[in-house]
Order: structure tokens, then C-alpha cells, then sequence
């Protein structure tokens, strides 16, 4: 029997570094973003600096263990084979949960996510043995678990998501109206000022949060919890000193060491911290099964107090799980989702929004206008201007293969950001009041951003949607996690050795899946067969860059026509499926070129203005050949999905005599304007009216089919939908073609 603990710890050591990996790709946004936003520093030298924050915190981290393994539950009220059963169903359900929100590139807390593990599985079991007891009942779950805690760290979600949004709000508002956008000048007179507060900020947080937990903490805790104020207020002197001849001596913004001593001390935080919510577990089990087989006891007799008493240090462990972590961080693609939804959200220039609206973040939004309009009409004309000045931003000329190298934000939003985050957590941990980092940071960056008017009338919908979309995040893995626990450490009750080796098995198994589907995703962004915004301001340009477009409309626009005629003729409601996937992905990528169209007329020259129609009128077009597609494979798969009677041999025959004549059209159109041989559109147009034509008679052939022959109402009413739009969609085909030739010959 001492075999199946001995293999549970080697699961556990395994689920730690698997849990590690994925913990850092989710946790690498609360320390990352702010930095990468801003592009203060080249992308190599923050990794060095958060790579050093994450090993130094790692490697001194000890303190914060005892959360696994007494925060939670009542240790002494489980034996050994209760505990691990705990363990083993947190872990499972702990890097299943993580890597869940990695491969959506939402960011979570990892610290709530481990607590209601931790909870979940500890209910369930003590739920177990209450149910097996004579005398207990349900009212002495409380002698099992710590309740409070729970409520703690609710409030603190509330709490901290409301707190954290509003102070970096307002901070960022004033930071503004002092600096502006154009604040170059106003750091050389007022930067040392202002890097004296912010890394007297950050440092003072480095102390208190980052090293708390460290072996070195206690040599420190006296003299800040009695010296705070002249700690603070000599940290103030040293740091404005040294901003001021920081920019003096290397002709720099302070901002920049602002941006990196920030990012350390996040880092540092994170890890020296946040490590017990990857390895807190497995090393909790580790010392109970030391304990265990030292005791000679059976596993369903040795009562777990030994998780009571405080445990040293493991510094190879320590030193392994640093490791791990930095190479996460330099390797992890998982990461970088995360970090890219942040930065996302918070950019202060336009892009692809990736979150949709919804009802809340509409009326969010039309609150907040109206609430704006009412507080203009109550100001002054000239504190509106005055106001407005300071946030009128620079512009900044750049081709647009070259727009990638604008910050998301600027310098000064990115020290705010680090400095709030670093103040927030400070004042939460001296408090001992409970706090995710990821909650304070995505918070803080959310509201400096609405500070800072990067959520306009044109993106606000989305960013807010955005924020929503994250928050329900937050709940859904305290939620998740209590009841995935709990129904694993079940699981493994009943199911013991068998039950663990299939769970496991799960496992890896959905960590490959959520690999292979993150991995496809990222092809697909890769992907150079969609559809190519037009870059060239000329009209022999545009009408030259256009061409590949039509051919790729074409050439999908034949094989999607094609395959939902074969799906139907046969049934096949997978592959209907997939052809209205098809015309899903096209129809999104046509949108996203007239969502340019705006970006694309002010790139124009004034000489090239004449192209601009065509291109509009072309993407017209290109948008009802794509709406044709999607009706007739909506239609389609409806109804074959809702169980009609298939059409029948002779309906399918004349389809198939369409689908021949297309292929045909589509052909000839894709080999003219592969080949750029323009002045043969002609031809094309001229086979106009004989494909009307043929779809006429196929009309008139139903028509009389169903006055003689034909039983039913819905084969009839799909077939005539079929035709109708087949012939739009060639009328759309037709309208493209001719702007196209006239076009070209006028040019």
C-alpha cells in the first residue's frame, strides 16, 4: 500500500513543474505588461530584469507555504490517505483550470484558484467522514475548515477590483494633467520629483511584499513596522537625488529605470508569493509522507497535525521551481496571449478589438457618456478646453508596415501602473488583508486607461466588455475550482489507485489538446491565404493589390458553393458545418477590411482620392458575394440539421448542373486576374445573361414540378432559396467584374 503515496508524490512532483509551467503563462501579465506596453525598454532587457525578480523571489520564498497547508483546512482533522487524496485532486484540478484560461489568453488569480481547491476538496472530504460518523453532522464542517477565509478572499476580490480600478484612475488622471501627452519637457524639470515618489513607491513595496516570506524579511520587519515614516521619507531624498542625476548624467527619462525597478519588484513579488499556489501543495505532501513513514503508522490511522508546525526551506526545490519559471517565461507562447489581452484592452490607439459587446457593456458605456455630457454642459467653455488640451496627443507619422513599433501607452501611464500596483499591495499585505496581484494589476491598468481617453466612442463597447468578460473570470474559477476539486477528491475516494491513473491520463490529455488548439490558433494568425489590406495610395496600386483579394474570394467562394451542395445532396450535416465556418471566416475577414477603410482613405494621396471609391465599391461587392454564401449555407444546414426530407434526385441534378457552369465562371475568373490579363473581363461579363438564363429554367422546371409531382412544402421552399440566391450571387460576381474592367481601362 505504501507503494500507491510513494507513486501519488511522484504524480504531485510532476503536476508541480507542469503547474509551474502554466502558472507563469498566466501569472507573466501582472509583471510584463506594463513594460512591454510601453516599449521603454527593449523586449530582451525586461525579460533579464523579470527573469531576475522571478529567480531571486523564488529561491528565497519560504513563508508563504504554510497557506497549503494549514490556511485552509484543519490539518489534524484528516489522516495521510485523506490528505493526499486533497492534494492529488488539487493539483489535477489546479492545472487543468490554469491552462484553461492560458489557452483562452484570459488572465485569472492563481492565489483564489489554489485557495478554492483547497476548499473544495476539503468540504467534500470532511462532508465524507461526517457522513461516515454517528455523532457528527453537518454543523461540524466547521471544526474542518478554516470558513472565514473564504469570505476573506471573496471580499478581497470586490474589494481590490473596485479599489485598484478607481486609485489607478485617478492617479493617472492627475499624472496627466500635470505631465500631458507632451511630456518630455515638463520630466526634465519635474522628472526627479516625480522618480523620487514613484521608486520610493516601488522599493518600499519590493521591502514589505516582495521579500515577506524571505528568510531575510525578519531582519527587516522591526524597523519598517517602527522607522516607516523616516524609511519613507529618506528613500524619497536617496531616489529624487538619483533621478535627477540619472537624467543629468546620461540624458535620459528616469522613467525608464521608473519601468524596470517596477517590473523586479512585480516579479519578485509574484514569485516569492505566489509560488505556493504551484508548489505549495506538492511540497505540503511531501513532509506529510516524510512524517508518515517515519511514524510506522497506517495511513488510514496517522493524523496529520504534523502540517501544523512550521516546516524549514527546501532550497533545491526552491531553486528548481526558479528555474522552471524562467524558462517559462522566456518560452511560454501561452504567456504572451495572456500579456497581448491586457495590452489589448489597454492600448491607447485603435486595433482589432477581441472582445464582442454585450448588453452590460453597452449600457455601461451609454451610462458613462451621458454622465460625461452632463458634466460638460455644468463646467466652464474654458476649463473644458482647458481640460482637453492636456489630453490632446501627439501625432505621429509612421507607413503603416511600420505601426507595430508604437507603444500600446506611454511611459508615463506604464510607471503608474507599477507604481499603484506596488502601493495598492503594499498597504493590502501591511493591513494582512487578502489580495490577488493579478486582480490589483489588471484593475490598475484598466482604469488608467479610461483615465488616459484611450476608451473612446469608437472602442469603449469592447474595452468594457473586455473588463467584464475578465471579472466573470475571476468568479467562474473560484466557482470552478471549489466544485472541480470537490468532485475529484470524490472521484479518487471511491476510485483510489484506478481512479488517480485515469485522471491523470485525462489530464495530459486535455494539456495536449489545449497545446494543439493554442498552437492552431497561432498558425492561423500566421496564416497568409486571407484576405490582404491594400497598402499602396495609388489607383494602379490598389486595383494591382485588389486582384489577390478577388482570386481568394473566388477560390473559396467556388470550393464553399461546391461542398454545401455535396452536403446536402448527401446529408452531411458535418460538412455544411464546415462551409458555414468558411464563409464565417470570410465574412470576418472582408469586415475587417472595411473597418480599415477609414485608415485607408487618410493614407491616401490627394492625386489618388478616385481610388478610394473603387476600393470601397469593391469591398461592397466582395460583401454580398460573401452574405450569398452565408444564406445558402445557413439555409442548407438548417435544413438538413432539422431532419427535412432531402431534396430530391432531380433538384439535386439541376444544382449539380449550376455548381458545373460556376466552376466553370469562377475558373475563368481566377486564371484572368491570377495571370493580370484584365482586358478579358469582358468575355466573363458577356456569359451574364446565358447563367441567368440557365437558372431561370431551373426555376420554371421546379415551378412545374410542383404543381405536378411535388409533396413538399420545405424541399420546394429551399430549392427556390437556393436558386434565388445563386442568382445574386452571380449578379454580385457579375457587379465586381464590371467595376473592375471599367477601372482598369480608365487607368
Amino acid at each position: 500500500m505504501e507503494n500507491i503515496y510513494l507513486l501519488m508524490l511522484v504524480a504531485l512532483a510532476v503536476l508541480a513543474i507542469a503547474d509551474l509551467v502554466v502558472g507563469v503563462s498566466n501569472d507573466a501579465v501582472n509583471f510584463l505588461n506594463s513594460a512591454i506596453g510601453s516599449k521603454a525598454i527593449s523586449f530582451k532587457t525586461i525579460m533579464i530584469v523579470a527573469s531576475l525578480g522571478i529567480f531571486i523571489g523564488a529561491v528565497f520564498s519560504s513563508g508563504m507555504m504554510e497557506v497549503a497547508r494549514k490556511g485552509i483546512f484543519v490539518p489534524g482533522q484528516f489522516y495521510f490517505d485523506e490528505i493526499m487524496i486533497i492534494f492529488m485532486a488539487v493539483m489535477i484540478t489546479d492545472i487543468l483550470l490554469l491552462d484553461f484560461f492560458n489557452t483562452l489568453g484570459m488572465p485569472t488569480s492563481t492565489t483564489v484558484s489554489i485557495v478554492f481547491e483547497l476548499l473544495g476538496a476539503a468540504v467534500v472530504m470532511s462532508l465524507i467522514k461526517i457522513g461516515a460518523s454517528e455523532t457528527e453532522t453537518w454543523g461540524d464542517l466547521g471544526n474542518y475548515i478554516n470558513t472565514s477565509k473564504a469570505t476573506e478572499i471573496i471580499l478581497g476580490i470586490l474589494l481590490s477590483v473596485v479599489i485598484a480600478f478607481s486609485i489607478g484612475a485617478i492617479v493617472q488622471w492627475i499624472s496627466r494633467m500635470i505631465f500631458t501627452f507632451h511630456y518630455e519637457k515638463k520630466i526634465k524639470n519635474f522628472g526627479a520629483l516625480f522618480g523620487g515618489v514613484a521608486l520610493t513607491a516601488i522599493s518600499y513595496f519590493i521591502f514589505l511584499k516582495g521579500l515577506k516570506g524571505t528568510p531575510f524579511y525578519g531582519n527587516f520587519q522591526g524597523l519598517l513596522a517602527d522607522q516607516t515614516p523616516l524609511l519613507i521619507g529618506g528613500s524619497f531624498i536617496f531616489w529624487t537625488l538619483f533621478s535627477f542625476l540619472f537624467m543629468k548624467l546620461f540624458k535620459k527619462s528616469i522613467l525608464i529605470i521608473v519601468i524596470a525597478v517596477g517590473t523586479f519588484g512585480l516579479a519578485l513579488a509574484f514569485s516569492g508569493n505566489d509560488l505556493v499556489n504551484f508548489i505549495g501543495v506538492p511540497m505540503a505532501a511531501y513532509h506529510s509522507y516524510e512524517a508518515w513513514v517515519a511514524s510506522g503508522e497506517a495511513a488510514t490511522t496517522f493524523s496529520m497535525n504534523i502540517l501544523e508546525s512550521k516546516v524549514p526551506a527546501e532550497p533545491i526545490l526552491l531553486f528548481i521551481a526558479g528555474a522552471v519559471m524562467v524558462l517559462t517565461l522566456w518560452f511560454s507562447k501561452k504567456a504572451k496571449t495572456v500579456t497581448e489581452t491586457e495590452i489589448g484592452l489597454s492600448r491607447q490607439g485603435e486595433g482589432h478589438e477581441k472582445f464582442q459587446p454585450n448588453l452590460l457593456s453597452r449600457a455601461i458605456v451609454k451610462g458613462g457618456t451621458r454622465l460625461s455630457a452632463g458634466l460638460s454642459i455644468i463646467l466652464p467653455k474654458s476649463t473644458r478646453e482647458n481640460l482637453n488640451s492636456r489630453f490632446k496627443k501627439p501625432v505621429i507619422q509612421l507607413p503603416k508596415h511600420k505601426t507595430y513599433e508604437l507603444p500600446a501607452f506611454d511611459m508615463i501611464r506604464a510607471s503608474v501602473n507599477l507604481m499603484v500596483a506596488g502601493v495598492l499591495i503594499s498597504i493590502a499585505t501591511s493591513m494582512k488583508l487578502p489580495l490577488s496581484t493579478t486582480y490589483v494589476t489588471f484593475m490598475v491598468a484598466m482604469g488608467t486607461s479610461l483615465a488616459d481617453r484611450a476608451w473612446g466612442r469608437e472602442s469603449a463597447v469592447y474595452r468594457v466588455a473586455g473588463v467584464l468578460n475578465v471579472i466573470g473570470g475571476w468568479f467562474f474559477t473560484a466557482f470552478s475550482a471549489f466544485v472541480a476539486a470537490g468532485t475529484l477528491a470524490y472521484i479518487i475516494y471511491l476510485g483510489k489507485g484506478t481512479a488517480i491513473a485515469i485522471l491523470l491520463l485525462l489530464a495530459i490529455g486535455l494539456l495536449i489538446r489545449n497545446y494543439l488548439s493554442h498552437k492552431k490558433k497561432g498558425v492561423a494568425k500566421l496564416d497568409t491565404t486571407g484576405l490582404k489590406k491594400t497598402e499602396s495610395n495609388t489607383v494602379q496600386g490598389i486595383i494591382e493589390e485588389s486582384a489577390d483579394n478577388i482570386i481568394n474570394v473566388v477560390t473559396r467562394t467556388n470550393k464553399i458553393y461546391s461542398d454545401m451542395l455535396r452536403g446536402l445532396a448527401v446529408q452531411d450535416t458535418g460538412k455544411l458545418k464546415k462551409s458555414k465556418k468558411g464563409v464565417k471566416k470570410l465574412n470576418d475577414e472582408i469586415d475587417e477590411l472595411r473597418d480599415n477603410i477609414f485608415y485607408f482613405i487618410k493614407d491616401l494621396d490627394e492625386k489618388s482620392v478616385r481610388g478610394s471609391n473603387f476600393y470601397i465599391i469593391i469591398l461592397g461587392y466582395l460583401q454580398d458575394v460573401a452574405q450569398s454564401l452565408e444564406f445558402i449555407s445557413k439555409a442548407s444546414y438548417k435544413h438538413v440539421n432539422n431532419n427535412h426530407k432531402p431534396l430530391r434526385f432531380n433538384q439535386i441534378k439541376d444544382l449539380q448542373e449550376i455548381d458545373q457552369s460556376l466552376d466553370a465562371l469562377l475558373e475563368e475568373i481566377e486564371t484572368i486576374f491570377k495571370k493580370r490579363e484584365f482586358e478579358k473581363i469582358g468575355t466573363v461579363l458577356n456569359k451574364k445573361e446565358e447563367l441567368f438564363q440557365y437558372v431561370s429554367e431551373k426555376i420554371e422546371k421546379q415551378i412545374s414540378r410542383t404543381r405536378t409531382e411535388e409533396s413538399s412544402p420545405k424541399n420546394t421552399t429551399l430549392y427556390f432559396s437556393l436558386l434565388l440566391e445563386t442568382k445574386d450571387l452571380v449578379t454580385a460576381l457579375m457587379n465586381l467584374m464590371e467595376e473592375y474592367y471599367i477601372s482598369y481601362k480608365k487607368v
